[in-house]
């Protein structure tokens, strides 16, 4: 069951955020929902890390073997002698490298930038449409029972504007 709280401010939902991981909450569980963004750690700390950038090279460098493949590949195989020139010349097949390295390094930080999104979601997440007004949503999941009220009287404790619960699927 995840529980989201709509906060009007920063500190207010860093409030929050401080009284549910001192209740023994793992920061893991806890996501701030906003509409401008904060950098890491202002609301939940977290120390997650990112494949982003990885994914922006896999690309780049499967883009740059597909490339020299492609132009000295196609030149060793269709072999076309003229008089004393190597058979894979060398300009060429470095254009097209490069043009396909630069085009799978975009696309694989299109892809990176979906993954880091978590585009499409693969499950229903709780929101409220006062976040794209400026308020600012703590989620925290907790299994049904006894944890899910210790997280909502923290929350309103904290300053919490609203509570929705809804159960994960």
């Amino acid at each position: 069951m995840e529980t989201l709280g709509i906060f009007k401010d920063v500190e207010t939902a860093a409030r929050a955020v401080d009284g549910l991981t001192k209740a023994g909450f793992s920061e893991e569980t806890i996501t701030s929902l906003t509409s401008a963004p904060y950098p890491d750690g202002v609301i939940v700390k977290t120390e997650q890390r990112t494949w982003f950038r990885w994914v922006s090279v896999a690309g780049g460098v499967f883009g740059a073997c597909a490339g020299f493949l492609l132009a000295a590949g196609t030149a060793y195989m269709y072999p076309v002698q003229t008089g004393d020139k190597p058979i894979i010349a060398y300009y060429p097949t470095g254009i097209i490298t490069y043009e396909l390295t630069m085009l799978f390094a975009i696309l694989g930080t299109i892809v990176g930038m979906f993954l880091e999104m978590k585009l499409p979601p693969r499950k229903d997440r709780p929101y409220d449409p006062a976040i794209g007004e400026g308020c600012i949503g703590i989620s925290v999941y907790v299994p049904p029972g006894e944890r899910k009220n210790r997280a909502e009287s923290i929350m309103k404790e904290a300053g919490a504007l609203r509570l929705t619960s809804e159960e994960m699927r």
